[in-house]
């Protein structure tokens, strides 16, 4: 049985345990980085492929000699190895977008990972649970939802906040039938979070960082960048336990923000899947569209600062991991997701057909069609045409035959569109 879903808790973890866990995780990342030199090595000079079945014979040796690898339970080592041999296998499948394994560096977050049979996990009250783990002991976590089936493996890692402890669960729930929902089409942008075409008005994402926490975050990174200009000149590069303090902090930001980001995200594309039969997105290429700002203080790129704002709010809203929780969740619940095209979704009019940039002229919240004169939000008349892509491309079972709503943005908020176009002259 393999896992076909994931269960992700809060642990509160011992002082002794996270000392214990700490030393697990730069432990698991120095073996993983070793085997995959040893594999390079190998194949470089033997052309021998080296898989995690000798690794394992080689580690058992290993862990009687070194203390350090001693140290690590021999499941979670195991587990490593077969993870690397995953790795490997993902950048020789040609459909896969993998690239060849690389080495993990000291900031890299720590994890420890378990199979399932070296786990245990019961239950102690409605919201609290506890698992043992090997040479650790009872580790307690909150039960913020059932785990729901067959723990088949269970990794320990490190953020911001702490260790929180993931299981892979089996729980053998098949595909729904076709829900026999509404269509839909999504434009996912930096101004509207994501537009639905059944809809009148923009889901928007809340600020994942209060004022204050903005200011708070700008100052800690003020603040790194002069300890380690001070590091690099004093210190020999050696971090301090300040400089350390202040990087914990920056981490206990980002990942709160990284939670509201998830939470609005997961809230986004289960309601989407739920209440639709066919759910049309562009097939974006967000690498490609947030590569162009490359630079570094020393050696400065081109239009850095100008792309770099745009780059930031395109990433923090997650158009990849958006279109990821939508394929699978669509299998559970019923829904069929098209990707399209997105060659100019917003410069087609959604009534007409008509492609023209001039219809949305200076990128603005307002389409006015040159041709038919249709009006609409832009991103309400882009999600309209990614909508009847959609149904071109994979919607024939899905009542294609059904006429396309042509929603309408009212006479007032056409009215106060043009009006915020209008340059304000200082008199």
């Amino acid at each position: 049985m393999k896992a076909d879903a994931g269960r992700k808790y809060r642990a509160y973890r011992t002082v002794d345990q996270d000392q214990v866990l700490t030393g697990w995780g730069h432990t698991a990342r120095a073996l993983w980085n070793v085997a995959l030199e040893q594999r390079v090595y190998l194949w470089e000079q033997r052309r021998y492929t080296l898989r995690s079945a000798e690794q394992c014979e080689q580690l058992t040796a290993a862990r009687t000699d070194l203390d350090w690898i001693g140290d690590l339970p021999a499941q979670a080592g195991q587990q490593i190895l077969r993870s690397l041999d995953r790795a490997y296998d993902n950048f020789w499948n040609a459909g896969h977008p993998a690239g060849f394994p690389v080495r993990k560096k000291r900031g890299h977050r720590l994890s420890v990972p378990f199979p399932g049979q070296a786990v245990e996990v019961r239950k102690l009250n409605r919201k609290w649970a506890e698992v043992r783990l090997p040479k650790l002991g009872w580790l307690r976590f909150r039960l913020s939802r059932a785990i729901g089936g067959t723990v088949r493996n269970a990794t320990v890692c490190r953020d911001g906040n702490g260790w929180p402890i993931s299981f892979g669960v089996h729980t053998g729930r098949m595909p729904d039938v076709p829900n026999g929902r509404l269509a839909c089409g999504v434009d996912f942008g930096v101004a509207a979070s994501a537009f639905v075409s059944t809809e009148t008005t923009p889901r928007l994402m809340a600020p994942t960082l209060t004022a204050n926490e903005k200011r708070r975050l700008e100052a800690l990174e003020q603040r790194k960048a002069r300890q380690i200009t001070y590091a690099k000149k004093h210190n020999g590069g050696k971090y301090s336990r300040r400089l350390r303090m202040t990087i914990a902090q920056i981490a206990k930001l980002t990942t709160r923000q990284a939670n509201r980001r998830r939470d609005f995200t997961h809230k986004l594309t289960t309601d989407l899947t739920k209440n639709h039969g066919l759910i049309g997105i562009e097939d974006l290429r967000v690498k490609n569209m947030t590569a162009s700002a490359k630079g570094t203080a020393e050696a400065p790129g081109k239009n850095v600062r100008a792309k770099a704002g745009l780059n930031r709010s395109v990433l923090d809203n997650t158009p990849g991991e958006r279109r990821r929780q939508l394929e699978y969740k669509a299998r559970m619940y019923g829904s069929v997701l098209v990707a399209v095209p997105p060659f100019h979704t917003s410069q087609t009019c959604a009534a007409c057909g008509q492609i023209d940039p001039e219809s949305r002229k200076g990128c603005g919240r307002l389409f006015a069609c040159t041709r038919c004169g249709h009006e609409d939000d832009a991103d309400h008349n882009a999600s309209v045409e990614i909508e009847a892509r959609a149904r071109r491309t994979g919607g024939s079972d899905i009542n294609s035959t059904r006429s396309i709503p042509r929603m309408r943005v009212p006479a007032t908020g056409r009215r106060r569109m043009r009006e915020a176009q209008k340059p304000v002259h200082a008199r």
